[in-house]
Formats: C-alpha cells, sequence, structure tokens
C-alpha cells in the first residue's frame, strides 16, 4: 500500500516542479479497551454487527469518565474513532432511560446530517435521532421537540430557538443527560467565545429545568484540551489524549509550484515568478484524479474552489471525457439541495475528485480516499492536520500535500518544515469574559429565566455582576429582590449574532431568470460582490451587475470573462483607549481598543493565469467603522532619525512590515490573515509617532490581538527574520506583500522593513 503513494508521489514529481519537503509518518498499530461497564448487550451487539469487537482505548477511557458524571473532552487524532467516544455513553444512557434525551451541537450541517445517517445506520433500538437546523421543515421540527431523543443540531439554533422558547422545549431539558460537542477547536475566537456564551446557557437552563447534563467535547486539533474545553464549556474537563486508535501511513509533502511558463523574467535581482497555487493544485487534482485516486483538494476561498474544480475538468477532458464529470465544487453560498446531491455523490464514490472550502473541512464521513491536497497554508496547523486527516481512512497509505503559495506564511513553512511536523497545534483563543459577548448574553440568560448576581457568577464568571448592574442602568434589565429580569420587547437572543454578521446574507439573483444562485455573508458582499465583480458557480462565470445592500440582494447575468477582479480598500484608525504598554527602550508596545474605518473604492481586473493587470475601476461603497481591539508598537524621533539618514522610505518600511506581520500571525494565534487586520503610518495623531497596528477584523475583538501582545518579542522578531531571508530584492508576494492590501501593495519598502524591525526589536525583552 506504501507503494500506492509512492508511485503516486512519483508520478507528481515527473512535473517540472519547485522545492518539496517529504516527510512520511509511519503507521500506527491500535490499542483494544474493554466496554465500559453498564454498555448494553443491545448496543454491543449492533456495533459488533459494524465490525466494531471492542472499543479502542481512548474511546473506553472518554466513555467511563463520562459514566461517572466528568466533562470530557477526547482530544485524539482525525479518523480516531471520537464519534464512538460520545456515542458509547450517550446511547447507553438512551437504552437504558426511555426519557433521556441527547443533545449533539455541530459546526456544519454537512456534519450533523452525517452522523445522523450513522446513527440511522447502526439502528439502535429505541434511538429516535433527528436533525434540527435551518433546513428542517417546521411540521419536523414539531415532532422533534416533542419526540426525538438524540436531536443532532448547531450552536446557532440552541441559541435562537431552544434557549428563547425553553417552554416548548421543557422535555427535553428536563431529561438532557448528555451534550456532545463536536469539532470543538472549531469554536475559537469571537464565534467561540459567543458560543462558549450559548453552552453556559444551554447548562444553566437544564440545571433550572433540573437536570444535569454531561457535556463530551471530541477534538482532533487543540492544544491544552482540558484548558481549552474547560474555557469553552465554563467547568473543569478531564481530557483523554492518548490515542489508541490504529492508524495508515501518510506521506506528507510541502509541494513549490514551478516557475510559470510565458511570463517575462527580466530582473536578475528578483527571484523567477512560480505558477499559482490554484493551478497547480487543479493539476496535481487532475494527475491524481485520472489515476484512479479519490482525492480532496481544499482551497481557501470560494471563488478558488470554483477555479481549481473547472480547470481540472477541463484537463481531464482532454484526457477521458468521462472523467471530467467526476469532477466538482464544494463550498459554502450553495443552495441545500445542492450540498445534500455532492455529498451523496462523494460519499458513493461517484465523484473521484472535489475542489472544496473548508466546508469539508469538519463535513461529511468520507472513507477510502486517496490523497487530500491542501492549496496553501490554511490559516493554521490545526487546520492543515484536519484537512489532511481527511485522508487514509482505512488500512491504505495516503498522500497529503500542502501547495504553497507566494505568500509569507507558505514560504516560512517551506523554509522551516518543522512548523508543520514538529510542533504542537496552535492554543485556542477566545474569551468568554469579553464585554462585547458577556453583557448581551446576560440579557438572554435573564430573558430565559430571571438571574441572581450569584446565578450570574457561577455559571458566567465573576465579571458578571458588573455587567447586569450595567445592564439594569440602560433599562435593559429591571433589577428586583430575586433577581434581573428582561424588560424589553422582542427577543435578547435575536439580538445578538454568533458568527460575528448581524446584516442578513446578500443573496446572488441571476438576471432574466431570477434563479437564486446562493448566498454570501454581508460582511464580505462589498469586497467580494460589487459592480463589476467576477462571481463562479459550478465552473460558469457570472458578472455582478448591481449590488443592493440595503435590500441585500446582488444581480448577475452569465459572462464568460478571462479575468478575476479584487477589491481595493483603504482604512483608517484611532486609538480609543490603552489597556497595557511596554517600553522596549526607545519604542514601545501597547494593547487596547481600536477604531478602524474602512470602504471599498475601487477593484482591479487581471488576467486568469497570469495575473496580469488588465484595469482598474472605482467604486463608491459605504464606510464601515468596527471598534475592536488591536496591538500596536511606536519608535521614536530619534529612532526615526537615524533610520531617515540611512535612507528608508519610513512609510513603506512600516508598511511592509505590517504586512508580513499579519501573515505570520497564524503561526501564534488560531487565526487565518482575513480574521485580523492592519494599518501602518509615519505619524499618528494619537500616538504622535511612527505606529504599526495589528487588529482583530471582529467587533469587539476576538482574542488574537492580546495573544500577539503577548508574544510580540517572538512574533515581530520571526517577521523580521523572515523578511531578511526571502531572496527577493524589493519585496514580494513570499514576504512583504499582501492578496488583501487595499492600496495596491503601494509603498512597500522591505529593506526598510528589517532596518526598522532592528530599530523596534534593539531592546526588546526576551518575553514580553
Amino acid at each position: 500500500m506504501e507503494d500506492e503513494a509512492a508511485d503516486a508521489l512519483g508520478s507528481l514529481a515527473s512535473r517540472a516542479a519547485g522545492r518539496r519537503v517529504i516527510r512520511r509518518i509511519p503507521a500506527r498499530p491500535g490499542v483494544r479497551g474493554e466496554w465500559p461497564e453498564g454498555t448494553p448487550d443491545s448496543l454491543i451487539t449492533r456495533l459488533a454487527a459494524r465490525g466494531i469487537t471492542a472499543p479502542w482505548s481512548h474511546q473506553a477511557a472518554a466513555a467511563q469518565a463520562a459514566g461517572r458524571g466528568e466533562h470530557v473532552v477526547v482530544a485524539t487524532g482525525t479518523s480516531s474513532g471520537k464519534t464512538l467516544s460520545m456515542w458509547l455513553p450517550s446511547l447507553s444512557a438512551l437504552i437504558t432511560d426511555e426519557r433521556a434525551c441527547v443533545l449533539y451541537l455541530s459546526p456544519t450541517k454537512a456534519l450533523a446530517h452525517d452522523q445522523l445517517a450513522a446513527l440511522d445506520a447502526l439502528g439502535v433500538p429505541g434511538v429516535r435521532a433527528a436533525t434540527y437546523d435551518g433546513d428542517t421543515p417546521a411540521d419536523e421540527r414539531a415532532w422533534v421537540r416533542a419526540h426525538a431523543n438524540f436531536i443532532l443540531t448547531n450552536p446557532d439554533l440552541i441559541h435562537r430557538s431552544l434557549l428563547p422558547r425553553a417552554s416548548a422545549w421543557s422535555r427535553v431539558l428536563r431529561h438532557t443527560h448528555f451534550i456532545l460537542v463536536d469539532e470543538a477547536h472549531h469554536y475559537r475566537g469571537m464565534f467561540g467565545s459567543h458560543v462558549s456564551m450559548v453552552i453556559r446557557r444551554l447548562r444553566r437552563l437544564a440545571a433550572i429545568h433540573g437536570s444535569n447534563p454531561v457535556v463530551i467535547c471530541a477534538s482532533a486539533t487543540m492544544a491544552s484540551p482540558g484548558e481549552a474545553a474547560a474555557r469553552l464549556i465554563g467547568a473543569p474537563v478531564t481530557p483523554v489524549e492518548i490515542d489508541g486508535s490504529a492508524h495508515a501511513a501518510v506521506t506528507a509533502v510541502l509541494w513549490e509550484p514551478p516557475e510559470a511558463v510565458g511570463i517575462a523574467h527580466h530582473d536578475p535581482h528578483k527571484p523567477a515568478p512560480r505558477r499559482s497555487s490554484l493551478a497547480e493544485t487543479a493539476d496535481v487534482l487532475a494527475d491524481l484524479a485520472s489515476e484512479g485516486k479519490r482525492t480532496l483538494a481544499f482551497v481557501r476561498s470560494r471563488r478558488g474552489a470554483e477555479v481549481v474544480a473547472q480547470r481540472a475538468r477541463d484537463e481531464l477532458a482532454e484526457v477521458d471525457p468521462a472523467l471530467a464529470s467526476s469532477v466538482a465544487a464544494y463550498r459554502g453560498g450553495y443552495l441545500a439541495e445542492e450540498r445534500r446531491a455532492l455529498e451523496a455523490d462523494l460519499r458513493d464514490g461517484r465523484l473521484r475528485a472535489v475542489a472544496t472550502t473548508n466546508a469539508l473541512e469538519l463535513g461529511i464521513d468520507i472513507s477510502g480516499l486517496d490523497a487530500v491536497v491542501v492549496s496553501g497554508w490554511p490559516g493554521t496547523r490545526a487546520s492543515l492536520w484536519q484537512q489532511w486527516g481527511r485522508a487514509g481512512r482505512g488500512d491504505a497509505h495516503a498522500l497529503a500535500v500542502l501547495v504553497v503559495r507566494e505568500d509569507p506564511l507558505d514560504r516560512y513553512v517551506l523554509e522551516h518544515p518543522g512548523v508543520v511536523f514538529d510542533q504542537p497545534v496552535e492554543s485556542i483563543v477566545l474569551d468568554p469574559a469579553n464585554p462585547h459577548v458577556l453583557g448581551p448574553h446576560l440579557a438572554a440568560a435573564a430573558a430565559e429565566h430571571p438571574i441572581t448576581e450569584d446565578d450570574a457568577v457561577a455559571w458566567f464568571g465573576p465579571t458578571a455582576p458588573a455587567h447586569l448592574t450595567e445592564l439594569a442602568a440602560r433599562g435593559t434589565l429591571r433589577h428586583r429582590r430575586t433577581g434581573y429580569f428582561w424588560t424589553q420587547r422582542g427577543s435578547a437572543a435575536e439580538r445578538i449574532d454568533l458568527r460575528g454578521d448581524a446584516a442578513p446574507p446578500v443573496r446572488l439573483v441571476e438576471e432574466g431568470t431570477g434563479r437564486l444562485l446562493g448566498t454570501v455573508e454581508a460582511a464580505r458582499a462589498p469586497a467580494t460582490v460589487h459592480d463589476g465583480a467576477v462571481y463562479l458557480h459550478q465552473g460558469t462565470s457570472h458578472i455582478v451587475t448591481a449590488l443592493d445592500l440595503e435590500e441585500s440582494v446582488a444581480l448577475v447575468r452569465v459572462e464568460e470573462v478571462d479575468y478575476a477582479t479584487t477589491a481595493e480598500e483603504i482604512a483608517d484608525y484611532r486609538i480609543l483607549g490603552v489597556e497595557r504598554c511596554e517600553a522596549w527602550g526607545d519604542a514601545q508596545v501597547s494593547l487596547g481598543e481600536v477604531e478602524v474605518t474602512s470602504q471599498v473604492v475601487g477593484y482591479v481586473r487581471r488576467r486568469a493565469g497570469t495575473g496580469e493587470l488588465i484595469g482598474r475601476e472605482a467604486l463608491d461603497m459605504p464606510e464601515r467603522t468596527l471598534r475592536t481591539r488591536g496591538t500596536w508598537w511606536t519608535v521614536s524621533e530619534a529612532q526615526v532619525a537615524a533610520l531617515a539618514a540611512q535612507g528608508i522610505d519610513l512609510g513603506g518600511a512600516a508598511h511592509a512590515a505590517e504586512h508580513a506581520a499579519i501573515g505570520l500571525m497564524p503561526l501564534i494565534a488560531t487565526c487565518d490573515r482575513w480574521d485580523i487586520g492592519g494599518v501602518s503610518t509615519e505619524l499618528h495623531p494619537d500616538t504622535g509617532r511612527c505606529t504599526v497596528v495589528v487588529y482583530d477584523g471582529h467587533p469587539g475583538g476576538a482574542g488574537f490581538a492580546d495573544r500577539g501582545y503577548e508574544v510580540a518579542e517572538q512574533w515581530w522578531r520571526a517577521t523580521r527574520d523572515h523578511i531578511a531571508s526571502c531572496g527577493c530584492e524589493a519585496g514580494c508576494p513570499a514576504c512583504v506583500q499582501s492578496p488583501k492590501c487595499g492600496n495596491g501593495n503601494e509603498p512597500l519598502d522591505k529593506h526598510g522593513a528589517v532596518l526598522l524591525l532592528d530599530a523596534l526589536l534593539a531592546q526588546a525583552p526576551s518575553t514580553l
């Protein structure tokens, strides 16, 4: 079987490629455990019929701890059987107590529906499983509330439907024995902070109804799982980390695309341009599919997934037209029926190759995958291993490939492969005490059931009483002897958006037919579906003819074009308050609250494949204001004068340093470069100095800036070293150019950035 992976890798390597780093991860034998005491014979019989004759050691350990009433987190590898770790205690409860209920929380609908299919296939007597999500019809919802005892849902539906309507869910709340939180590492940043409040509210309301559910979390990629899960659920958690499952061998490859063909390169001081990661990923996907390898290609953007799928189809059509139909794209924004059809085709093997966004990172359980190709660093080590882990399910040796982009972080990973193979996954960053999160959820908790200060401390932490007092002072709550009461009309829960975008999604509607193609998040709409933007849907290109943000609709028409569009954006910021500040000699590093004002002002058209600039258009879009948390540093007038004497462009140097730091921040926090932003100025009015700020891209902050401040010396030194080590002369996408720069990557001074960061770090402490 290892020969098959070697053969696949060998055929790929025959293509003219750049550098490659190969690491072979050996197969691991499994360690079996005993069935936990009290496991019903009927469950053991059903599992044996599915080929499970005994649990893995970690499955038994997790079930035993949960059976003792301990909250548990199962933090073992991808495809290690974490589902059975949750099923053993929860299904046992349903079999032995006909009134018992289980709530299963999933971050994606696809995963919940896949779990339902697996439960139905298991066929355990007495288990009445059903999904409850945004696609569930009203009549089915009523049946679920009245009769289901294993309810598969998501935090959004718990927040918007179950908790505000406790009377309709009283049967479930009275008898909930287990709350299962799958893919717990997904709950990070602002979204994770909101979900942590939802879980606390759910546990509180269950206790009010007389139950005391045990929470079981599962995650393949979570650092310090006991601590992280405890922050998530608000109670001590027992970690189960020793993986007893068997796992197939994997050949993991960091893959640099070859030099681009057909692009003029005249500057001997600059590295030759390389093929785009999307083009290379499409070729690798097509090659693997043509050899009969079932492959997933993970692509960072929705448009990218469409491009990779279409290019792979085109290449396969030249070899065998029948193969082209076995390739598809899968991403968010598709209609529910499209997603279900694609999932069925992928599960049944009718699709041989799929280009997907991270919508399938946490999605359906696909057995028999031979390879996974990841196009560009996915944001975190946790995501990379989660995506790679989709290959090798079963005994077959698997191939896992990361195609690196011309990006600071990708280039850093290629040059420092230990970042991938020898370091643990990142710590989960979430902040349940964030006032922008805690205050609104306390109001929602009071609306669900009046809350006392002691109650608030017990469930929501020591800072909760101060927020209750503030809510009462604003008139949101009313304070009485028996507690705090909700006083407003309407739902308190409806005023909270867990995913940080209160506006409804923008619908993409085809001109002439009125056909709904899909949706895009409101926050992303100005930059992705503005007038003139190119929108791809299942290989067909459309041009956006009108974007109406008030009506949340964008009109599109079918038009084949040979270019892509990228929005241009400008931003400015104010420092509202400084919470912490550290002097590094004459330089200063700070943390606090910032307000960022941004505006999409135009877009550029670039030739597909080569990236050649072919046009620039102006746009008149509304300004957006974000109040969030940021970390920033400044250098003194004396340091600036010394730099000026060396002839650097101070604005270009600060801008370049900002770009590179944003690119490398995912190394220190569980964030993606698109979760954060940055602004730099030669002389900022709030500091009176040259200032570089990096901020969280979520209202109120998501914890990333705080993490950046805590490890500032490590972060900025890695930034400086990476810029200095890049082989380009004046700056390139691998070091200081950014794909999200609203100023078209102008001005940038690579050499000046190194000198500027040298000045910042000259007297930095070893730890902050």
